[in-house]
């Protein structure tokens, strides 16, 4: 017991060193050298956020600000912040989030934590002679620190803390391997490409872009009880995606392994590609982002091995700018789940966040879900279906210690809404709360 642990804090304690030396090196200028390699690639080498609307992806010719999470859109609006340097024919981006959470959930079924969550991403891209880019993208974070049993959560259900036992009241932790990633892409016009992605893990063509990745959530250290209908396959271990995109249109279809990441959070899972997904995105504006998805998914939960799923996903994404450096970005999202037994759940999700400035953000969640997994079943597994909700409220106060380097202050507080058949087992409808200190390199 004691060499994993001592391991996974030895991987931390690297990731923070790491953490404190991109904040040292977003100090310094980035070489003349490296800005005429950058202008020389065909692209203007961005030192600022606002820099990023003038890069074009990876994936094809759109402005790098529509990439999100795995091969996902998100308005050209939207931010794509990070350090960006040159080294030879590479260029790198680098950004890190790093959260200390206190976390109270009231009730019976409640608990309090302290917990570490974030990430460190990392891309080094290639662009060749012949229009065709070779992308690489790394993507670490500290949530097995937090305990396999994660964080408590009111009405959160999903995975397993020892494989035995389901995690109900709780967020699971991420794995410390969130992306390993290489993706290929060819230009075959000035609006047309086609692109490959692989990952192990990676993120396969469905949902929107995963929570923490999302304008409209990633300000909020609490993660969506969505999550399960979503964005649950942004960890997979197995995927390859292929992608045509036709300037503000994409459709992709994607290979994947459909089974959840096991409990044991510092390792790769073995790659299986068992189960497929497709997905269509429109950028109809800059200010716009729509998309529709279906996934089936063979046997997704541990617990359930023969339980297969289908799921489906539509989602509409809207960020506009605020002055300089303002932005507002908001999230209308619905997923459904489908069981072997042609049992359908239902999920919703609207949520918002406003950065009118450098120092302030507010953001805002309120969730419906119908879930069979709060109470188990006569013989364990999932009993009956209950509909609950979530809304949630906070707010983050940043200073700029550095010129690429934030810390923050911040708190939200939450309502959870239960059933009166649900109401003698969580005390009525409880409520919980966070407040949290971050460092953000961006």
């Amino acid at each position: 017991m004691a060499t994993p642990i001592l391991g996974g804090v030895k991987i931390v304690s690297s990731l923070l060193r790491l953490i404190g030396a991109l904040a040292v090196l977003s100090l310094g200028a980035v070489p003349a050298s490296a800005q005429d390699h950058a202008h020389h690639a065909g692209h203007d080498l961005a030192d600022t956020p606002a820099d990023s609307h003038a890069m074009t992806s990876p994936y094809g010719p759109w402005p790098m600000s529509r990439d999100a999470s795995g091969t996902s859109w998100q308005p050209d609006s939207g931010e794509h912040a990070g350090i960006h340097t040159v080294r030879g024919d590479w260029m790198v981006m680098t950004h890190a989030l790093l959260n200390l959470t206190y976390d109270t959930q009231s009730g019976p079924r409640g608990g309090d934590k302290t917990f570490v969550s974030g990430m460190l991403m990392t891309t080094a891209r290639r662009d060749f002679d012949d229009g065709s880019t070779l992308n690489l993208r790394a993507m670490l974070s500290p949530d097995p620190v937090m305990g396999k049993s994660g964080y408590p959560l009111l009405l959160a259900a999903g995975e397993t803390a020892n494989g035995v036992d389901p995690l109900v009241d709780r967020q699971h932790p991420h794995d410390f391997f969130m992306e390993l990633s290489a993706s290929y892409s060819k230009r075959l016009s000035d609006k047309d490409s086609l692109y490959a992605y692989i990952g192990l893990p990676g993120e396969p063509a469905f949902g929107p872009p995963a929570f923490m990745h999302r304008m409209s959530a990633m300000d909020s250290p609490e993660a969506p009880i969505t999550h399960h209908w979503l964005d649950s396959t942004h960890i997979v271990f197995g995927v390859t995606t292929l992608g045509w995109a036709h300037d503000r249109f994409k459709i992709e279809t994607s290979a994947f392994k459909g089974r959840e990441p096991d409990e044991e959070r510092w390792g790769i899972d073995a790659p299986k590609l068992d189960s497929w997904s497709v997905r269509g995105s429109w950028n109809p504006t800059a200010d716009w982002s729509f998309q529709a998805s279906y996934a089936d998914v063979s046997a997704p939960e541990q617990l359930e091995p023969d339980e297969d799923e289908t799921k489906w996903s539509a989602s509409a994404i809207h960020t506009r700018r605020l002055g300089e450096t303002g932005w507002w970005s908001s999230t209308l999202a619905w997923g459904r789940k489908t069981n072997s037994h042609d049992e359908s759940k239902d999920g919703w999700l609207l949520e918002s966040a406003v950065h009118p400035n450098e120092r302030w953000t507010v953001f805002a969640r309120a969730e419906r879900i119908e879930t069979d997994e709060l109470v188990p079943g006569d013989h364990g597994g999932h009993g009956e279906l209950y509909t609950v909700g979530k809304a949630s409220l906070g707010a983050v106060r940043d200073w700029r210690v550095a010129p690429r380097v934030r810390f923050g202050l911040g708190a939200l507080y939450a309502m959870n809404r239960v059933p009166d058949a649900l109401e003698p087992i969580y005390g009525g409808d409880p409520d919980g709360g966070m407040i949290f200190m971050r460092l953000k390199i961006d």
